[in-house]
Parts: C-alpha cells; structure tokens; sequence
C-alpha cells in the first residue's frame, strides 16, 4: 500500500516512516502543502499534517478531497475539538491527535481502507495458526492454545502478536518498543523483558523467543511447521 505522508517534523515524519516500511507499506514523504498538492506520483491513502510551514493542513485537506476520494487521515498535535470536526467536515476521513504510536496510525489506517472497500464475509480472515497448537485471531485479539484461551495481557497480547508477525526474524528493542510501546516511549526497557517472560512461561513448550544480546529478541514456533502462511497480517 501507498502512503503519502505529509509532515514537516522531521523526527515524527522518520519514526513514522520506519514503522510504516516495516510493515510493508511504500511511503512518499513530502514536508509542505505545496508539495503534497503537486505531488503526481500515485497513492493510497494521506497522512496529513496539519500545522504545515507554508499553509493550514486543513485547506490542503480540502483541496486533497476536492480532487478524489483517496481516503485522508489527519495527523496532528492539534487536539481541540473544532479542529477534529472541521477536518472530518471538509474530508478527511480520520483524525489521531498527536503523540500517537505506529500501531494506532497502521491501525486506523486499515480500518478505513477496510470502510473504502468492505469486504465479504466469505474474505474474511480467520485466526492466524501457528503449528497444531497455538491459533491467534488478531480481529478479536485473542489467543488459544489446545483450544483453550490463554489469558495474556494487553501489553503481552501486542508483544506476542508482533512477534509473530515473521517467526524467526531477529527483531531489536527499539523495533519492539516503537511497535508495541509506540514510538514516544521513553520508559526503561527493563519492561520488554518482563513482557518476554511472561510470555514464554505462559506458552511454554509452544514458542521460543531467544534473547540476542545487545541487539534484541527472536520468537520461534517449536511446535511443527507453521500452517496459513505463518499468519502474517495483510
């Protein structure tokens, strides 16, 4: 998917950035108005800044909406109330206040591309499993094993769900406590590892997360094969 992000805050713009290519989406990153307006290569979806340096996010909204229906999501530290009904008023078709995390901005993202084209029932995705034993239904964020459901943790949920996104991939601390901590974490780490050793007491014998000295961790599924594609999200 195409984001056209559209921020001239340059740590805000790279942290989001990053996230969004992990995830696999392809982002064209302009930092005024004038140049999202004359930008001509194609997209998807908008993230859109509203306190530009040469003009009111809110009037390249307008203008953005003017010429089609690429769905628009406001980015902004602008919390007031006026500001959030007058972007969805003139056409954006979401709004998240600033500091956000790059989950929320991936999430809120699907969610309305999910509104722009709604899918079948018959489309629907099923919970994600991972050998015999462990299924994930990331829709209803619960997780079961031998059919019966583990009880985790908002936090430890968001971990493991991550992780399993690629199993085997080495993921470092800071990839692990931008997506799931957000981005304006600035608390001790200490807390991942706490987050790990809840998981790997709980799903014993069913995963593996390796620790990576100095760099960060790596889940495996020790149950057998992976099954559905190893239930990556789309």
């Amino acid at each position: 998917m195409r984001v056209l992000l559209v921020e001239d805050d340059e740590p805000v713009a790279e942290s989001l950035r990053r996230g969004l290519l992990r995830y696999g989406f392809e982002v064209a990153w302009v930092t005024t108005g004038a140049a999202a307006l004359s930008h001509r290569d194609p997209y998807d979806v908008v993230l859109l800044d509203l306190g530009l340096p040469d003009t009111d996010g809110l009037d390249v909204c307008k203008a953005l909406r003017e010429r089609g229906d690429v769905p628009i999501i406001v980015i902004s530290a602008r919390s007031d109330e006026t500001d959030r009904v007058v972007g969805l008023e003139i056409g954006a078709d979401d709004y998240v206040s600033k500091p956000f995390g790059v989950r929320e901005v991936i999430a809120r993202i699907r969610a309305v591309m999910r509104r722009m084209q709604p899918r079948t029932p018959a489309a629907e995705a099923g919970p994600d499993r991972y050998g015999d034993r462990l299924t994930i239904d990331r829709k209803a964020a619960r997780v079961r094993l031998d059919d019966e459901e583990v009880p985790l943790a908002p936090k430890e949920y968001d971990l493991l769900a991550f992780l399993t996104e690629e199993p085997g991939a080495l993921m470092s601390r800071e990839q692990i406590m931008e997506a799931v901590w957000d981005a304006n974490w600035f608390g001790p780490t200490k807390t991942l590892d706490v987050h790990v050793a809840a998981l790997r007491r709980k799903l014993a014998g069913v995963i593996s997360i390796e620790a990576v000295r100095g760099v960060g961790f790596r889940l495996e599924i020790v149950d057998g094969a992976r099954a559905d594609g190893g239930g990556g999200t789309s």
